[in-house]
């Protein structure tokens, strides 16, 4: 938002004409919400999209990501006395546990990048002494390609009915969401980079930097010699203090909607120093610095960057109109199929699945 108020700033100023879209996006991270966004058409007319991600360093993210698909698997069984009648009880919870082993071993047949994650969100209860009548548990399928996620989530399906099958039980397959892969835009990567470079990088105070310090002394053996690898010149650093060098990547072994956006306008995405360098995502660490001044001063600065990147892009339509040039030729005339079915609805959770 910020970004947006700055470059309108600068038109304004400027005398230019144009458009500008922000968009805030819900549910980002486990629903999907820009792939919903980008079936009902809200970026088919946009020239390129800017974004960004709060991170432990400052750079372009030149990568490309993972596609997913999210689906609960809820059985259903019959509850019994587990140890005065356990012939009469047909258990969800074994069903879980059984289509659990059933994915491990899928594990070693599928792509080399694929990921598959679980976690159960029903185990059925606290009484051991119950035969547990219901179950669910809720999966990530992940892979370099959307295409190549629909085989694996279909075999993870398979899996599901045959745990079923084994326990006397019943499943329903409940599709929640997905999103498709990142398609990188080196043009408008490129192009930040530059600006990236002009403004510098976020600068922390000597209290802040002490803070840092402080959590940073939580970080294990193993995390600290994974930022010799993963942040080149940040060995010895608290707080991301350069910008790194703009390099194509092994692809993010995550996932973002932003990919479902990519493939419909040339897109391209920042990072900053929100967090403390070598800090894993989705820890308590994240948490303590990005409340804090140091995630503050890390946002402001992206918005800098996306503003002043989208400035220069105005000025020079060339570029725009040859970073849509490339998107095409990336694509290979390959149409965006959004990975979300029409008739699943976001958070309904209620459609079952063929």
């Amino acid at each position: 938002m910020a970004a947006a108020f700055a470059l309108k700033n600068h038109m304004e100023k400027n005398g230019q004409s144009g458009t500008i879209r922000y968009y805030g996006c819900p549910g980002e991270e486990g629903g999907s919400g820009k792939t919903f966004m980008a079936r009902a058409g809200l970026f088919d007319d946009v020239d390129f999209s800017l974004c960004w991600h709060p991170m432990d360093y400052n750079s372009i993210m030149p990568v490309s990501t993972l596609a997913n698909v999210q689906v609960y698997f809820r059985f259903k069984g019959k509850s019994a006395h587990a140890a005065a009648a356990p012939h009469l009880g047909r258990s969800a919870l074994d069903a879980v546990e059984l289509m659990n082993i059933g994915a491990n071993y899928l594990r070693g047949h599928i792509v080399q990048d694929a990921r598959l994650h679980y976690a159960i969100t029903n185990s059925g209860g606290f009484s051991p002494n119950v035969v547990q009548a219901d179950a669910e548990v809720l999966y990530l399928i992940r892979a370099p390609h959307a295409s190549q996620v629909q085989p694996i989530y279909k075999r993870v399906c398979d899996i599901a009915r045959g745990a079923a099958l084994m326990t006397g039980t019943e499943v329903e397959i409940v599709f929640d969401k997905a999103c498709s892969n990142l398609m990188p835009s080196p043009v408008l990567e490129q192009t930040m980079y530059r600006v990236f470079e002009r403004l510098g990088v976020p600068e922390f105070t000597a209290e802040e930097l002490a803070y840092a310090a402080e959590i940073r002394t939580t970080l294990d053996k193993q995390e600290r010699a994974g930022i010799v690898v993963k942040y080149p010149g940040l060995r010895d650093k608290d707080m991301a203090d350069m910008l790194q060098p703009y390099t194509r990547t092994e692809p993010l072994y995550g996932s973002t909607d932003v990919g479902d956006v990519s493939w419909i306008t040339p897109t391209v995405q920042c990072t900053t120093a929100c967090f403390l360098v070598g800090t894993q995502a989705h820890t308590w660490q994240w948490v303590a610095s990005g409340a804090t001044s140091i995630g503050h001063k890390g946002m402001l600065h992206a918005a800098k960057v996306m503003a002043a990147t989208a400035a220069e892009l105005l000025e020079q339509p060339e570029l725009v109109a040859k970073a849509q040039a490339d998107l095409r030729a990336r694509l290979d005339d390959q149409p965006f199929v959004c990975p979300i079915p029409p008739e699943i609805q976001p958070g309904a959770n209620q459609v079952r699945a063929q």
